[in-house]
């Protein structure tokens, strides 16, 4: 039996770390954590987790250190675009922005031509301006960028945006948004054969979880003479179950549908005579 592992970073601290964990927890992986633990391994799949810090992880990628990481999208495009990206894993979504003073006339990218702006995304941003034909002076800093306008460093910001609330506390208002990231599974290209093999079934695990966490498992009473309707309102996996009721005439069906597209058609379903729609969660979809 291989005594190989695979080798996994994940963020040290925030909310990128607890989701990580919870989707490896989701997929069945169990990990022992310490405190202030900078390596644990999985009880139940070879898989080894190494704490690190999320600027670090590209290089340890690159390096052959680890095998996989889960990071951000931003850090990848920003750091590592040469490393392999793999699944979208759907949590820690933001995205890259420039946001410049409230007071500030902005009427479009051409306004921040020949001005200074502070960020943490250098990268980021020089391919994004070229791209537009704008010419500015980049001041990069490590951490808070959103004080820079205010004490006279740079006119305007570029960083990561979920909410605004942090831009809206420092008079700032966001005018381009350059790059929308969410948590990916990232790929050494250094990574062996055998660990390959080892992350073909973390993936398979990762996305049995994604694909149950998109997906509803619906069940509804339909008259018969309005099945096919329903049924066309409703595609799912193949082709939904239909069941007899006890009362002549209706019918039980159910299937597994988007949970977007379950609220785009409910009033249709309504229409069509549908009663009694139940929604529940799915554990687990194995395609």
């Amino acid at each position: 039996m291989s005594n190989e592992k695979l080798r996994i970073a994940i963020q040290k601290s925030g909310r990128l770390n607890e989701d990580s964990l919870q989707i490896l927890k989701d997929a069945g992986i169990s990990i022992d954590n310490g405190k202030e633990q900078l390596k644990a391994s999985a009880r139940n799949f070879p898989l080894e987790v190494l704490y690190l810090r999320n600027g670090d992880i590209p290089q340890y990628l690159r390096d052959g250190v680890v095998d996989v990481a889960i990071l951000g999208e931003n850090v990848l495009v920003e750091k590592g675009d040469d490393i392999i990206k793999g699944e979208k894993l759907g949590f820690s979504k933001c995205r890259v922005s420039l946001a410049v003073p409230k007071s500030m006339k902005y009427n479009g990218i051409m306004d921040l031509d020949g001005k200074k702006i502070a960020t943490s995304y250098p990268n980021t941003v020089n391919a994004f301006l070229t791209e537009k034909g704008i010419s500015a002076e980049l001041h990069i800093i490590n951490g808070s960028v959103e004080i820079a306008p205010s004490i006279g460093l740079a006119d305007a910001i570029c960083d990561i945006v979920s909410s605004g609330s942090t831009l809206f506390k420092n008079n700032l208002k966001e005018v381009e948004v350059m790059l929308k990231s969410e948590a990916v599974l990232a790929i050494s290209p250094l990574i062996s054969s055998e660990r390959k093999l080892i992350l073909e079934k973390l993936q398979f695990r990762l996305n049995s979880v994604l694909n149950a966490r998109t997906s509803k498992y619906i069940l509804m009473n339909v008259p018969n003479d309005k099945l096919n309707n329903v049924i066309k309102l409703l595609p799912g996996m193949r082709s939904p179950t239909v069941l007899p009721l006890v009362e002549e005439g209706w019918s039980s069906l159910h299937t597994v549908i988007n949970e977007e597209r379950f609220w785009e058609v409910i009033d249709e379903l309504k229409q069509n005579g549908a009663e009694g729609i139940l929604v529940a969660p799915i554990e687990k979809m194995v395609m």
